[in-house]
């Protein structure tokens, strides 16, 4: 009884716990979708509404209850993938977001990097995933691994069949070639976009990207053209203007340079770069400025870099190093699931081919065993056929007219015909004269001693040493002779 009442116990706290699990994930999946629903109005969850811890724990909740799915899915890519794991990678991004908007890039390289192996098919959450990597390779000076990410970013948005924002990211591919100086590799996938994109937005991009391509040039005067037709469209982000400015600077047209310099610092949506960019501008170009204003914009430049630079910089690269440790990772992993498929291949060849073989040689012990029951069975038949054709001849009257007993050579032809060809095996042996062969005969067809004496003619003294001799001949004795010659008519 108390056995029966401790199970039950146990079923039960079993059932609670499975319930709790349950709703914790439950719960996970309702905080991911209040974040998805903001992400589309543009907004982010845990700044502009929720909050952050809620969606952290949702994050760890998801973590934990897709982990097996996810190792599985790793192993057998080709097992089919759960809306669980497509929940996870939005947790995934969300909370790498809301990492990244509160300065922690590491932590939020990590969320990102748990988007990418949770093998989601929700191509157009790793396309945002894989942007927001490449972005932060970007701010550590890592850009030909920036590059690598913007273009799996892009092939992303390509499979998810998104046109536009497959654009963007061939953009941003172009811009991370163009910090490395790669004029003509920058320039041909920069014509791609405008061969076949009519995106304002997009195509105002495009020329801040190569209009960054010349400042690396030090091609100013480009520089001024390009900024100056953006800046006359609907789309024209403070980086417009920094460049704008430094190319004025650079080109020593300091008044202009300071005036959009001034401007970069206005605007709301210039990053600390520019800022800390146009600082050097204001300070070195503005000679109305008196010491007072020359250190308080020194200290705000130094604020800058030492405050957020200098860490932001230390930061992303340790999120870099993380990323690229992931994927050195993942490619020592790829091998072993290589090997271990191929493995896996040639153990299942080798066991193909075992049975194969095996079932081979019970086919041909099956075959060999009914050739013989055959073989046998026709030895049988056969036997009984010669001892049926043996006791007509015994008890035949007119037997030597029967077997041409007179003529050697016709009873050789008769017996040839009846015994399957037993005089010409005879003979062949080289062993016995004609007496002896008709008194193997005359054995085999079971005659007496006393008829054989009477055929031959001979005495029956004469008949037992004959039969004795003539068997010795041919290997045997007197008593097996008749045994003999039936075993060797029938074996052909």
């Amino acid at each position: 009884m108390k056995k029966c009442v401790f199970h039950i116990g146990f079923l039960v706290i079993l059932m609670l716990c499975s319930s709790c699990v349950s709703r914790g994930v439950r719960e996970a999946q309702e905080v991911v979708a209040q974040a998805d629903s903001l992400w589309h109005d543009g907004q982010m969850y845990g700044v502009d509404a929720g909050d952050s811890a809620t969606l952290a724990q949702a994050y760890e909740t998801l973590d934990k209850s897709t982990a097996f799915c996810r190792r599985i899915r790793e192993i057998f890519p080709f097992v089919h993938r759960t809306s669980s794991l497509g929940t996870y990678s939005h947790a995934c991004y969300h909370y790498g977001r809301l990492l990244r908007e509160k300065d922690d890039p590491v932590a939020a390289m990590q969320a990102f990097i748990n988007a990418i192996h949770s093998h989601t098919g929700d191509y157009h959450i790793l396309g945002r995933v894989y942007s927001n990597m490449g972005s932060i390779c970007h701010l550590a000076g890592e850009f030909p691994l920036s590059y690598d990410m913007y273009e799996r970013c892009a092939d992303m948005y390509l499979q998810n069949g998104d046109t536009l924002l497959y654009y963007y990211g061939l953009n941003n591919m172009a811009f991370e070639l163009a910090e490395q100086n790669k004029e003509a590799e920058t320039k041909h996938l920069l014509d791609t976009i405008t061969n076949s994109c009519s995106d304002k937005n997009v195509l105002s991009l495009v020329s801040l990207t190569k209009a960054a391509l010349y400042t690396n040039l030090n091609q100013f005067d480009s520089v001024l053209l390009i900024t100056q037709s953006v800046s006359l469209s609907d789309y024209a982000p403070a980086s417009t203007y920094a460049l704008k400015a430094h190319a004025l600077w650079n080109t020593g047209l300091t008044d202009s340079a300071l005036m959009y310099a001034n401007l970069v610092m206005e605007l709301p949506d210039a990053s600390k770069q520019d800022k800390y960019n146009m600082l050097f501008i204001l300070i070195n170009g503005d000679s109305t400025l008196d010491n007072e204003a020359l250190l308080q914009l020194s200290g705000e430049r130094s604020d800058i870099e030492f405050e957020i630079l200098n860490p932001l910089h230390h930061k992303v690269t340790i999120a870099v190093e993380l990323l690229k440790a992931d994927m050195k990772k993942s490619s020592y992993r790829r091998y072993i699931y290589l090997i271990m498929v191929l493995v896996v291949l040639f153990l299942s060849i080798l066991c193909y081919y075992t049975i194969r073989l095996k079932n081979r040689r019970k086919q041909g012990l099956q075959l060999l065993q009914e050739a013989q029951e055959e073989r046998a069975k026709y030895r049988e038949n056969r036997l009984q056929e010669m001892e049926n054709l043996c006791n007509t001849l015994s008890q035949s009257a007119s037997l030597q007219d029967e077997i041409q007993w007179k003529d050697f050579s016709r009873m050789c032809q008769i017996i040839d015909k009846q015994f399957n060809c037993l005089a010409n095996k005879l003979k062949r042996k080289n062993v016995l004269n004609e007496t002896e062969i008709r008194l193997c005969v005359l054995v085999l067809i079971g005659l007496s001693r006393k008829d054989i004496s009477s055929t031959l003619p001979y005495s029956l003294n004469g008949i037992g040493k004959l039969k004795d001799h003539t068997a010795k001949s041919l290997g045997t004795t007197g008593k097996n002779l008749r045994e003999f010659l039936l075993k060797m008519a029938i074996e052909g």
